[in-house]
């Protein structure tokens, strides 16, 4: 069957960090037929929330919001001011999500994106209670606006402490709080995860936000991801959020370093957004091979 989904794009394909000129890329992304602009909050103060409004209402589009997690937005840190430096960070996310009417804020807001070290049993027992406890005040913050978080697995060239689906499930439960939910990005998925539709179908309805690029974080269908093992898993959910298109530019270096893109993925930044919505729009509207079996039996 044919997902019932709306299709959105990050603005870090093109610039980094979001201000008031990334609002220029706004008629384009809707001219090329998205529904959702996704915005990574980097500098809070860059964002006028009226002006995004308005841009946002004047091209006919949504916005999603998602965070970015530096050495200094650190939530399992042993320094309680880097928590606190979190707590402020994401309640000017969730002032900027309320503002532009979105639902949530996601990303991998349990530790700072990089913080990638083999440590002892006993050090990561101690790290991940810190996520929890920090996060339920996260959530209580969330709450507050009538918000969810949306929380991101990682490859384990990005964070030790959480790289697939069932870590992330357990968080969560741990968590126990209802704002707490999931994004997937299968980009990481591709790296970690064993079964790509069986880590969708452990996310369930937990799932609010679905991020994609290819293996190697170029235009969707151009690699060797399972779009098949997506799509299978997406309907068995009844999945109907927004599938976003998020990659980088090496343009941008400070951000193409933190990625590690270090030459250019395509041609174009345009022609990435273009060609990847159009193979994203037909691999979400055609039918599964079992589906077209049925129909020819019966007829």
């Amino acid at each position: 069957m044919a997902l019932d989904v709306k299709f959105g794009v990050s603005t870090w394909l093109w610039t980094s960090p979001f201000s008031k000129d990334t609002l220029s890329l706004l008629p384009k992304i809707k001219e090329y037929g998205y529904d959702v602009v996704e915005i990574p909050v980097e500098d809070p103060s860059l964002i006028n929330i009226n002006e995004v409004k308005q841009a946002l209402a004047d091209n006919g589009l949504e916005a999603v919001i998602c965070g970015a997690f530096g050495t200094s937005r650190d939530l399992t840190n042993e320094d309680p001011s880097f928590h606190q430096t979190s707590f402020d960070y994401l309640d000017a996310c969730f002032d900027i999500a309320a503002g532009l009417g979105a639902k949530f804020v996601a990303g991998p807001m349990y530790s700072a994106v990089g913080k990638a070290r083999l440590v002892s049993p006993e050090q990561k027992k101690v790290e991940w209670d810190r996520a929890v406890s920090n996060l339920r005040i996260v959530c209580a913050n969330a709450r507050k606006s009538g918000l969810d978080i949306a929380l991101e697995t990682l490859n384990r060239f990005e964070t030790d402490l959480i790289n697939t689906c069932e870590e992330l499930m357990r968080l969560i439960a741990d968590i126990n709080e209802p704002e707490a939910k999931v994004i997937l990005d299968g980009f990481h998925m591709n790296i970690e995860e064993p079964d790509v539709e069986a880590a969708i179908r452990r996310a369930g309805d937990k799932l609010i936000h679905f991020q994609v690029s290819e293996n190697y974080r170029g235009t969707p269908g151009t690699g060797q991801t399972r779009w098949d093992a997506y799509k299978r898993g997406l309907e068995a959910i009844n999945y109907k959020g927004v599938i976003s298109i998020e990659s980088f530019t090496p343009e941008v270096k400070e951000l193409a370093g933190a990625v590690c893109i270090w030459k250019p993925l395509v041609p174009s930044q345009d022609g990435f957004a273009k060609e990847g919505l159009e193979f994203l729009k037909k691999w979400a509207a055609e039918e599964s091979h079992i589906q077209k079996k049925q129909k020819s039996e019966a007829v």
